[in-house]
């Protein structure tokens, strides 16, 4: 099936949980994985995997099947992300269960975090929960990486999201605005030692 089509069918199955129409462009993507460089024992966790949009520039810097994990919370796109990747370990699960879910995997520790959450359109209580599970990671010394689009960047929710980072981890190193993006976006880094 279309990546696109995908997208926007499981946007409107449940649009709080996916936040956009369009899957993240290339431009996009490849910002987010700009200087991700996953090993055994350094895996990245890609939170919000979607159709794949990230995944499909991130696979080729996972040099192997225990350098990866991928948390997403629909089936249905689990199931295709599973055909689409199969080297790579993507599990069904929800990003407010991240520490447990990666301790049940078994790999490595974390030292990057790709998130593709949609903060803006989450409950206030989900998007506090997942902070506190991507604080756990941080902690033991992480990159983070998100995105917020243009439009909503000025969001209570998007506000809160940075508020809480910068609190624990200084100011984020924001990218220029990617306008090759539906809608246009912005990156944002952290990283603890």
């Amino acid at each position: 099936m279309n990546e696109n089509i995908q997208f926007l069918q499981a946007f409107l199955k449940n649009p709080a949980k996916v936040g956009s129409i369009a899957p993240s462009s290339p431009e996009l993507a490849q910002k987010m994985i700009e200087g991700i460089a996953p090993s055994a024992d350094k895996i990245v966790l890609e939170l919000g995997v979607g159709t794949g949009a990230i995944t499909k520039f991130l696979q080729d810097s996972v040099p192997n099947e225990d350098s990866y994990l991928g948390i997403e919370l629909d089936r249905n796109l689990v199931k295709s992300l599973k055909k689409n990747y199969p080297d790579l370990k993507i599990v069904c699960g929800n990003a407010t269960e991240t520490h447990h879910i990666h301790q049940k995997s078994h790999l490595g520790k974390v030292s990057y975090i790709i998130c593709c959450l949609p903060f803006v359109s989450l409950p206030n209580e989900v998007g506090e929960r997942i902070l506190l599970e991507i604080d756990k990671f941080m902690q033991a010394g992480c990159t983070f990486r998100t995105f917020q689009y243009a439009h909503g960047y000025y969001f209570p929710s998007a506000i809160k999201l940075r508020e809480f980072m910068r609190n624990r981890y200084g100011k984020a190193k924001r990218s220029q605005l990617i306008v090759k993006n539906v809608p246009p976006a912005y990156t944002l880094t952290w990283t603890t030692k």
